[in-house]
């Protein structure tokens, strides 16, 4: 192993600066170039199918076989354009990667190219060896991918790919695609619904997302010579080095040469698979990094993210590079998260979640914004279920993200203006007052956009325009979150349009029953409001006073699926069915079962078969070179002392190693899934990694650097 860790340092003094060429003079000349989209159909297609697919798009509905082939020969022809030679159905299967089987548009029979609009809408992959969380069994292998044409097609080298869904042949979802099309769906319905009481022009309301992408970089060959890295993404061993990040000096410094050949590389690709790629910066730990896009269409937005991510791993390679996108990939230093920026645009070009110095603009924006902040209340531990993994684990409320606990930031000034609603709920306004005036919601001034502060221990904090869900992981797929959020948002604007109607419809005048309804939703929901410190122990109490949940573990935060009240909601709008939920939940306990279960057996193979071994053999070094010492009539305590210490570290590795292992094979008889989650996590995880990865640090503070087996960080991090 000592020798894995000197090739591979050596390899990267051998390195040398890849040179990037200009895909093109200016980046509106490329950008898309590799995508078939709404732009790309409306040059291709006639006017008729034109507006078939579109209308299929904004209903939701399936396209026909004659639209279909019309559509395929268009797309062949844009394909074999750009050499082309395989097509494939793009999907995001339950595992949290993307999946793709290619087939050769060549057919040997007739030596003709073929694409058939059958082989565009619908596809039969093998379902069986994909998570299914029971749903289906190995030999129940039939599945079905279905395009989803509002999102674009694109060539990824040399392979058209289709973005699709994916169900099972008995027509439940096995990806996390479906489930969000539904829930931005009926938050379409609701929130239109609500416009429509102001403005009878706008027709569809969609959600917005920019997702802000962390990840950190080393290079491939000291990557390889960490198993634990290569096995579960993470360092299960490592001291911090005397540097890290304490300076404050990498975060907004000067890129790094090789980083910025790797960004620019990537984001050339990025460009030309149509991702508006818009913000390059080092992040706050040595090695890592940020990339941002503009805001798109949130159901595109999720796409991009997983190819970028999918595109930044084979540029990375290009470079000798390794990305990281495990949440915590280095102990003590920040992790990487994905803040994901959400927000509400009609069709009109109307961000809902902007103010402005109109009142009557203004009350449009105070029902959507007070609506969300109560759909985040009422479904808090939903949300927080939807960001649990065991990557995020090690991150959230550690000091680069927010707390377990669900909160909402609204800034200071926000804050006073729904106080100032709420207080004058005891204010009887009598007919024609000019209930604005009375109300004080045209004192609501143009500059509070972007007149909040950055709260970045906010889970959920309102930044001016948009609201940003900051405790998503760095390697999640955000469909799965973007879900729950808009889910929750649509059950609450439906309640809300509910309540407004059935005022109305008993003689109170709209205006002032919108305005009954939102302050009784800010007094209910203002528990979930906090401006201060969300790393605070004054906080975590606080927050218990309030009845919010403060759930720091993965297995414990999935039960929020299960509770009546989130089956009933996913049930009711139809996002999930019974089975589904069960299924999913099931899915996600076995992934991190599996996860702790990877960490723990690499943890007992590098500390058994390697650490312990190099540190008796640095031990024996010591006590050759005592017993020297002692012939010679020389007393050296301080060597005795120091073998003395490695003997201790030895002996507590071996026995919690052992412990471990026969703790974990007692785990592996357990039979349900949520019991074995949480023995995992308290008896496996909390019991014994922390201890284990204690006295190994030790051992590589006093083991000869020049014996020590693996790449240590201050080797790994530092990137020239």
């Amino acid at each position: 192993m000592a020798y894995l860790r000197y090739k591979a340092l050596d390899l990267v003094q051998q390195r040398t600066e890849i040179k990037v060429p200009s895909a093109g003079p200016k980046v509106s000349e490329y950008f898309g170039e590799n995508t078939f989209g709404l732009p790309q159909m409306k040059e291709a297609l006639s006017p008729d199918v034109y507006s078939r697919i579109t209308e299929a798009i904004k209903k939701g509905t399936q396209i026909d076989e004659d639209t279909g082939n019309v559509i395929a020969l268009a797309i062949k022809s844009w394909a074999l354009s750009k050499r082309a030679t395989h097509f494939t159905h793009w999907f995001q299967p339950l595992t949290g990667a993307t999946a793709e089987k290619h087939d050769s548009f060549f057919d040997a029979s007739t030596g003709l190219d073929k694409f058939k609009g059958s082989e565009l809408v619908q596809q039969e992959p093998d379902a069986s060896s994909f998570p299914s969380g029971g749903i289906r069994s190995t030999f129940e292998a039939r599945g079905y991918t279905a395009w989803d044409p509002s999102s674009p097609i694109f060539i990824l080298e040399n392979t058209l790919c289709i973005p699709t869904v994916f169900v099972s042949y008995t027509g439940e979802t096995l990806d996390y695609k479906a489930p969000l099309l539904k829930a931005v769906e009926l938050l379409d319905r609701a929130a239109t619904r609500i416009c429509k009481h102001f403005d009878k022009n706008i027709s569809r309301v969609t959600p917005s997302l920019g997702i802000e992408q962390e990840y950190f970089i080393i290079d491939k060959a000291l990557f390889s010579a960490r198993p634990d890295l290569v096995m579960s993404g993470r360092t299960i061993f490592g001291h911090n080095p005397a540097r890290g990040q304490q300076l404050d000096d990498h975060y907004f410094g000067s890129i790094p040469t090789r980083a910025f050949n790797f960004m620019k590389d990537f984001e050339q690709e990025a460009l030309k698979l149509g991702i508006p790629v818009r913000t390059r910066h080092n992040e706050v730990a040595p090695g890592q990094f940020e990339v941002a896009p503009l805001n798109e269409d949130i159901n595109v937005a999720i796409d991009h993210n997983q190819l970028l991510k999918d595109l930044m791993d084979k540029i990375a390679a290009r470079h000798y590079l390794k990305v990281l996108f495990h949440e915590k990939p280095f102990a003590g230093l920040n992790g990487s998260g994905k803040h994901n920026n959400w927000s509400l645009i009609t069709d009109t070009g109307i961000n809902l979640y902007q103010p402005s110095s109109s009142a009557r603009e203004n009350l449009v924006f105070l029902i959507f914004f007070v609506n969300t902040i109560k759909a985040v209340y009422e479904c808090s531990d939903l949300l927080r279920a939807s960001v649990a993994s065991s990557g995020n684990d090690h991150r959230l409320g550690a000091n680069e993200a927010p707390p377990a606990i669900m909160s909402v930031f609204i800034g200071a000034q926000m804050t006073a203006v729904l106080d100032e609603l709420e207080q004058h709920g005891n204010i009887s306004i009598k007919k024609g007052e000019n209930m604005y005036m009375k109300l004080g919601i045209d004192k609501i001034p143009e500059i509070i956009l972007d007149n909040t502060d950055r709260n970045r221990t906010s889970p959920f904090a309102f930044t001016g325009n948009k609201f940003e869900f900051r405790s998503v992981g760095s390697d999640a797929n955000v469909a799965q979150p973007m879900t729950v959020l808009s889910l929750a948002v649509a059950e609450q604007l439906t309640q809300f349009n509910e309540e407004l109607e059935d005022k109305v419809s008993k003689g109170r005048e709209k205006k002032i029953a919108i305005a009954e309804i939102l302050r009784d939703y800010i007094a209910q929901s203002r528990d979930i409001r906090f401006e201060g410190d969300g790393y605070s122990k004054e906080w975590e109490t606080e927050a218990r006073k309030r009845g919010l949940s403060n759930v720091k573990n993965t297995p414990r935060a999935l039960n929020a699926y299960l509770v009546r009240k989130s089956k009933s909601l996913f049930k009711r709008h139809k996002v999930f069915t019974d089975v589904e939920i069960m299924a999913r939940n099931e899915i996600m306990l076995e992934n991190y079962i599996l996860k702790i279960q990877i960490e723990s057996r690499i943890m007992s193979d590098l500390a058994m078969n390697h650490i312990i071994p190099t540190a008796i053999a640095y031990q024996n070094k010591l006590i050759s070179n005592a017993t020297g010492l002692q012939s010679l009539g020389i007393k050296n305590d301080s060597v005795v002392a120091t073998i003395e210490r490695i003997s201790s570290y030895i002996e507590s590795i071996q026995n919690d190693c052992i412990q471990m292992i026969k703790e974990r094979k007692r785990i592996n008889q357990l039979e349900d899934t949520s019991k074995k989650a949480i023995a995992y996590c308290d008896d496996i995880k909390e019991k014994y990694f922390e201890p284990i990865r204690h006295a190994v640090d030790k051992l590589e503070l006093i083991v000869d650097d020049e014996d020590w087996p693996l790449v240590k960080y201050r080797e790994m991090l530092f990137l020239k």
